[in-house]
């Protein structure tokens, strides 16, 4: 499973790109207006200089015709550029024009698995099932990544990558990897709760005591 960092801080990116172990990047206009920053072309270059994996940059229009300038652009700004579509028809008009160029997409606020398979049919690089906001409603967002990813099995033809949002636990990765989700896009502070085990704590401390007993130093 490939993760992604979902944030648009740049000295979070960095700061998880340090560890080798970050595939790529998702942003959206909420996560963009949290960063602060003055300009959001310069920000998605930054990043994608940071990155070498896909860096989602969001349209911020809903119409076709401008969605479609705007993806142009974003997509002109680095090659790992991901322009991230709405799951609409016009959305999904702009997906299909721009992965016949070649361009990645990522179709965004996918919420049933019929919109899933209109994503891939698109041609979409990826598709953003929202896991953690079906569960805010009562619904079982992780069985929506079960079915997606059995849906997309039968179809050879289809090469979206399943990409798991709206992530709130390590819990929903895990789930969501052994379901055989190409993708999840974790928040940086759940990246981080992956380390976490109060065993490799206490094992560690023992170790450490341990080893000033011996007297000892390797340096």
């Amino acid at each position: 499973m490939k993760f992604f960092v979902d944030t648009a801080d740049v000295n979070e990116i960095k700061e998880l790109a340090d560890t080798g172990l970050l595939d790529g990047v998702t942003t959206n206009p909420s996560l963009v207006a949290k960063s602060g920053h003055s300009s959001f072309l310069d920000l998605i270059k930054e990043i994608c200089d940071i990155v070498d994996g896909p860096v989602s940059a969001e349209v911020a229009a809903t119409d076709y015709d401008t969605m479609m300038k705007e993806a142009e652009k974003l997509a002109k700004i680095a090659d790992n550029v991901a322009v991230k579509l709405p799951l609409t028809p016009d959305g999904l008009k702009v997906c299909k024009k721009l992965s016949d160029q070649g361009i990645m997409t990522n179709v965004t606020l996918c919420f049933s698995s019929a919109q899933a398979i209109l994503a891939a049919k698109a041609g979409a690089t990826f598709i953003s099932p929202f896991v953690g906001r079906l569960d805010d409603i009562s619904h079982d967002g992780l069985q929506l990544i079960e079915d997606i990813v059995d849906i997309y099995d039968q179809y050879p033809a289809f090469t979206t990558e399943v990409l798991v949002a709206s992530v709130r636990n390590p819990l929903h990765v895990i789930e969501a990897a052994k379901m055989g989700a190409h993708v999840a896009t974790i928040p940086p502070k759940v990246i981080h709760q992956f380390y976490n085990h109060p065993l490799t704590d206490s094992g560690l401390a023992a170790f450490v005591e341990d080893w000033k007993k011996t007297g000892q130093s390797i340096l």
